[in-house]
């Protein structure tokens, strides 16, 4: 969080150094500018995100689904129902609200601001392909999204990373725009510092969004190895999960209902990347979900099956 407002900053105090000409004495325009597109980012984000992208994936209420399901998948929805509810429980948490998105590929995402205001969706191709133990699995891995607060942390990363591509942007059309830096005379005293500092602020313009989908994906990778951990303590069945995850990686198809926007969110990657099966050092850069293979591994390693992760 530290490092994304230090982009906020740096692209504002450039935009002030080379476009207005902000000296001592005078208003920092753009820092000022980048801290408010930020703040709003991340209360809008806070506070609305989780609507967002709810309403992007089309996902319905498990309440309307239910009522318009055939009597065979009326079953999964209640089995659903009654897995949150056990889930719940288990978690010391109030139920979250439930959906389901209309997507025949399995997969699963929580949002929201935390216990009381968050939400957890499930695709129908997740209801259609796992057991009653693996739907157990997914739904305590969710659940423990909610409960470590990864719900409220990812929200606020991805409204952040919006806020920085969104001001390096402007940034560039400035510059291609002709407002380009300031002129000589503007500049006097500034020698050699200001323009190392006008060649670093460049550079960061262009690399700002890159480096905020880094920090991003690096936050994800984290914290679904930690909600795996924590989805296996609340089931007390890690291999549960394991299978879920091993049907999971078996799916073909992307989830077309989801977008990259949310990918981050989600168990597997919608997507279907290359680079989240692999290791080393540019998946360790680039990746948004750690490698499923190694996620299978440390939870058969917690049933006392198998190594671990390598």
């Amino acid at each position: 969080m530290i490092v994304f407002v230090a982009l906020l900053c740096v692209l504002g105090f450039g935009f002030d150094a080379f476009y207005m000409g902000v000296g001592g004495g005078y208003v920092p325009v753009g820092s000022l500018m980048a801290l408010g597109v930020g703040t709003v980012s991340a209360s809008v984000g806070y506070f609305r995100g989780d609507r967002a992208v709810l309403a992007a994936t089309a996902a319905r209420p498990l309440d309307e689904v239910e009522a318009a399901a055939d009597e065979a998948s009326r079953l999964k929805v209640r089995q659903l129902r009654n897995v949150v509810d056990e889930m719940s429980i288990a978690a010391g948490l109030p139920p979250p609200a439930v959906y389901v998105v209309p997507d025949e590929d399995p997969n699963a995402f929580a949002t929201g601001r935390g216990p009381g205001h968050a939400s957890i969706a499930v695709t129908r191709g997740l209801l259609e392909t796992l057991d009653r133990e693996e739907l157990q699995g997914v739904v305590a891995h969710e659940m423990s999204h909610i409960r470590n607060l990864d719900v409220r942390l990812m929200t606020v990363v991805a409204a952040l990373t919006g806020a920085v591509a969104l001001l390096a942007d402007w940034a560039r059309r400035g510059m291609t725009w002709g407002g380009g830096p300031r002129k000589n005379d503007d500049r006097r005293g500034g020698g050699l510092a200001g323009v190392v500092f006008f060649a670093v602020w460049i550079v960061a313009i262009l690399l700002a969004p890159l480096v905020a989908r880094m920090l991003a994906t690096m936050v994800s990778r984290r914290r679904e190895y930690l909600a795996d951990a924590t989805g296996a303590e609340l089931t007390r069945n890690p291999l549960g999960l394991a299978r879920a995850l091993e049907k999971l990686e078996q799916a073909a198809e992307p989830t077309r209902a989801i977008k990259q926007g949310s990918a981050h969110l989600c168990i597997a990657d919608p997507l279907g990347r290359q680079i989240n099966l692999r290791t080393g050092f540019w998946s360790d850069i680039f990746a948004s979900h750690p490698p499923m293979a190694a996620r299978i591994a440390a939870l058969k390693a917690m049933a006392f099956q198998g190594e671990g992760p390598k």
